[in-house]
């Protein structure tokens, strides 16, 4: 028995430009071109709609984008007509990467809201070694001190030279011989002080959702030369 093969022209194949797409992201809907999803070429959704490989529907033959609905108009705006997003920025942000939109990643970029956090905040912090370790031990002796407590308080020092590190070594000493956990931060070389570090940490720790504060860390004993070097995180739970 021969197999009979259907003519080219009759196969199925990737959408034409002109063709209306139904979307589901996230649970919202949109209606636009296949044209305007594959605007951007190499991206996500280029690709997508480029291929005749079967999308992932939902009970009404949408096709479903699992990402979220309510960051993906600025990204459709921005296929459709170049346009901005004035809100939302960091957002729309992290959808425009996961997207792989480039041009519109660079856009992002140069504004203030992304530029101050990638550019500037984040590439100082790349110059602090272990920061993020630091900063994740910092919240783990806060949760360990947590029991039945108002308040977590942790010890931190701040050394932005070397010279200040050397200063700190027998203060670090004596507050371990006590049995005082100390997280330490520093020494680095970059041009924010210490008040910007101890707000980079703030920031930060408050952006997993803590409610927390910082002041100088002072005691009768303590080391006059190197009191501006020691701080205490107060987290409050309740």
């Amino acid at each position: 028995m021969s197999l009979i093969t259907a003519p080219r022209s009759l196969r199925p194949g990737p959408p034409t430009i002109s063709t209306i797409v139904e979307l589901n992201v996230g649970g919202e809907f949109y209606t636009t071109t296949v044209g305007t999803l594959r605007k951007c070429p190499g991206s996500v959704l280029a690709e997508m709609f480029s291929s005749s490989v079967k999308a992932c529907t939902d009970a009404e033959g949408r096709i479903f984008i699992d990402r979220s609905g309510t960051y993906f108009r600025p990204i459709l705006d921005y296929l459709r007509s170049g346009q901005l997003p004035t809100q939302h920025i960091p957002e729309v942000y992290r959808e425009a990467q996961f997207y792989k939109i480039k041009p519109l990643v660079k856009l992002l970029e140069d504004m203030p809201q992304i530029f101050g956090e990638q550019v500037a905040r984040k590439q100082f912090l790349l110059r602090v070694p272990g920061y993020n370790e630091n900063l994740e031990l910092l919240v783990r002796l806060a949760r360990a001190e947590a029991v039945a407590a108002r308040e977590s308080r942790v010890l931190v020092c701040v050394v932005r030279t070397e010279e200040e590190e050397a200063r700190c070594t027998e203060p670090l000493r004596a507050l371990e011989a006590d049995k005082k956990s100390v997280v330490k931060f520093g020494p680095w070389k970059a041009a924010p002080d210490t008040t910007d570090l101890l707000h980079c940490v703030k920031m930060d720790i408050e952006a997993q959702g803590y409610k927390v504060f910082f002041q100088h860390y002072s005691e009768k004993t303590f080391w006059v030369k190197v009191s501006h070097c020691f701080y205490k995180f107060i987290f409050t739970w309740w």
